[in-house]
């Protein structure tokens, strides 16, 4: 992979990477955080103490029109494949614009906004009217990304999708994930319904719907167990769903865009609204946030 400045110096500055456009956030003690202007979709987010903490596949395709695996793609406004859209919907696909960018006097943080609204082309593809914004907001140990959607049209809409985080670890079978015990669980693998009990552990494939709506919001912290870095994951109350993946050796080998061996070192936690759409009113707004920070 390559990344090769464009631009001028500054906390928040343009780039290429891959030969796309991404714009770079930087903190004075060295955490940095990258987007890409397709999707809007943060592909790295390192900080000067752990590290690199989300997932970028070596195999993503750069083509500025297909998905990219890794980091956090934004599913809207649809998730998987549950409507007649492309599979999680085309926000992901399509450019967004700057639309605004901010880093204090002190360097301790920095912010960048992305602006993705409605035209031709997608009205085809779903006849609504929006904006849907991505705030991005990069702190010392932590990054925290805001999904926010505004109804400018003259109809109601309804919507699922996500925040489809690819976390980084070091051994997916060293892992354990905490913070879901009690919730009414979905395994998609093998179509139960279930409550989680305890913490997660991870053998084989593992995709699973989480129903958060109606409880309190509380944290999740990604453990790992061989005594390296941990991470907390906090969703707001407004995301419905907590979705967990992770392909597993079988499932990851048919994947073009990952390496065989790929699902060893990463990890799905994403923000989501699956179970029951979000309907949006003209002129309503919505906001769903994912913050993920160092333990």
């Amino acid at each position: 992979m390559s990344s090769e400045s464009a631009a001028a110096s500054g906390a928040v500055r343009h780039e290429t990477f891959n030969g796309q456009p991404v714009m770079r956030l930087s903190l004075a003690n060295g955490d940095t955080a990258l987007i890409t202007l397709q999707g809007a979709q943060v592909i790295s987010w390192s900080t000067a103490a752990q590290g690199e903490h989300f997932f970028l596949s070596p195999r993503a395709v750069w083509d500025g029109q297909s998905a990219v695996r890794g980091g956090v793609p934004i599913c809207f406004p649809q998730f998987n494949q549950r409507g007649p859209l492309v599979k999680h919907g085309f926000a992901r696909n399509l450019p967004w614009v700057l639309e605004s960018s901010h880093q204090s006097e002190t360097g301790d943080h920095a912010q960048a906004v992305f602006l993705l609204k409605d035209d031709p082309q997608t009205r085809a593809w779903w006849p609504h009217g929006f904006e849907s914004r991505l705030f991005v907001k990069l702190s010392k140990g932590s990054l925290c990304m805001t999904l926010d959607l505004h109804n400018t049209g003259s109809d109601a809409f309804s919507f699922t999708g996500a925040l489809h985080s690819y976390l980084r670890v070091n051994d997916i079978a060293q892992l354990c994930l905490e913070g879901l015990d009690g919730l009414a669980r979905w395994d998609a693998v093998r179509d139960l319904h279930a409550v989680q009990q305890g913490a997660i552990r991870f053998d084989g494939e593992y995709d699973s719907v989480f129903a958060s709506s109606g409880h309190p919001v509380r944290p999740m912290v990604l453990r790992d167990l061989q005594g390296g870095a941990s991470l907390i994951v906090e969703n707001s109350a407004s995301w419905g769903n907590v979705v967990v993946w992770n392909p597993g050796a079988a499932l990851c080998a048919q994947l073009k865009d990952m390496p065989e061996d790929g699902h060893r070192t990463m990890l799905c936690v994403e923000a989501a609204c699956v179970d029951e759409p979000v309907t949006l009113q003209p002129g309503a707004r919505w906001s769903g946030r994912q913050r993920l920070s160092e333990h």
